[in-house]
């Protein structure tokens, strides 16, 4: 088994405060507004994170998708102090410890162009480590509190994202959103602002968080060890999680997921790493985390209030 110094960034950041809900809006320089209800965002990929252009307070810069943040948060790095902060009652966990006690800014100039978005609120955290380590410019993080009023497709065959406002009950307001035919779908559990998958893997039935963010799959060392059996580890890396701790982690693939008998997965790179601070902050049983890995082999839709993932297939290569 080898030893790597590569270190995996994992994004997951769950606020476990309730805010008072102000105006905001958002515009993306670089979308494709399909109509009043739905446009498409190009993303890049930054190693294995989810990155789209925006602006906000003037400043134009990158930000992350991330369906395991809860908030929608901007980096104190770039908008420091003399802004007119207010500290927030609580604390924003990550994977590895709770992060430093964040701030919230009060928000009016960020908008999806021909998309209003209202009611919201941004959290302030330190992300300069994540910029350090990925050598980006990095103004924040758009997580559950922007992307509940939408059916997302996360479409990493295309590097675009989909945005499409529902009502309430989950029904999309713009009916022929998608050239692409939905082959597969499955119910999840949202337990907070966390999609919970049970999927199974050797015949044993885990839980899984799916996390946009996560740069690579997790698996908690605690699960069954006849599930472990097909975690085949490969080498040894460093984690650093969202405030910027590091640990060592073992690190290989895991075969044999299945989300039921007629979707399943290849082998996915996969980290084996203790998930007890995540449970924590969720107050539920996680046997790991979904990321990179499965939006690679799934072209997937999220539509929040169904509680449903939806699949697209990759078109087949031709000669």
């Amino acid at each position: 088994m080898t030893k790597t110094n590569l270190t995996i960034v994992c994004l997951f950041l769950c606020s476990k405060i309730f805010c008072t809900e102000i105006g905001i809006g958002i515009v993306f320089p670089k979308a494709e507004v399909v109509n009043e209800h739905t446009i498409r965002i190009p993303f890049k990929l930054i190693d294995h994170l989810l990155v789209i252009e925006a602006e906000v307070l003037d400043q134009k810069g990158n930000f992350i998708i991330d369906t395991g943040s809860k908030a929608f948060i901007l980096n104190k790095a770039h908008f420091p102090l003399d802004y007119p902060f207010l500290k927030k009652n609580g604390a924003t966990s990550g994977v590895l410890s709770e992060v430093d006690i964040p701030l919230e800014r009060k928000i009016k100039d960020f908008y999806i162009e021909s998309l209003n978005l209202k009611d919201k609120i941004s959290d302030v955290i330190d992300l300069s480590h994540i910029e350090a380590s990925k050598k980006m410019n990095l103004l924040g993080i758009i997580g559950f509190d922007i992307l509940k009023d939408y059916e997302i497709f996360i479409d990493l065959y295309l590097n675009q994202i989909t945005l499409s406002k529902v009502d309430r009950n989950g029904k999309r307001l713009d009916r022929n959103v998608y050239l692409e035919k939905v082959t597969d779908s499955i119910d999840f559990t949202l337990r907070g602002h966390a999609i919970i998958l049970t999927t199974n893997v050797n015949g044993k039935s885990l839980s899984f968080v799916l996390d946009s963010a996560a740069e690579v799959n997790q698996i908690n060392k605690n699960v069954s060890k006849k599930a472990l059996k097909y975690f085949i580890p490969s080498k040894r890396l460093k984690l650093a999680g969202a405030s910027g701790q590091e640990i060592e982690v073992l690190a290989g693939k895991l075969h044999r997921v299945k989300l039921n008998d007629q979707i399943y997965f290849g082998p996915m790179y996969t980290i084996l790493t203790n998930l007890s601070k995540m449970e924590h902050a969720f107050g539920v049983k996680l046997d790991g985390v979904l990321g990179y890995e499965f939006f690679k082999q799934k072209r997937t839709i999220i539509n929040y209030q169904k509680e449903k993932l939806y699949f697209v297939n990759i078109p087949l290569k031709t000669e």
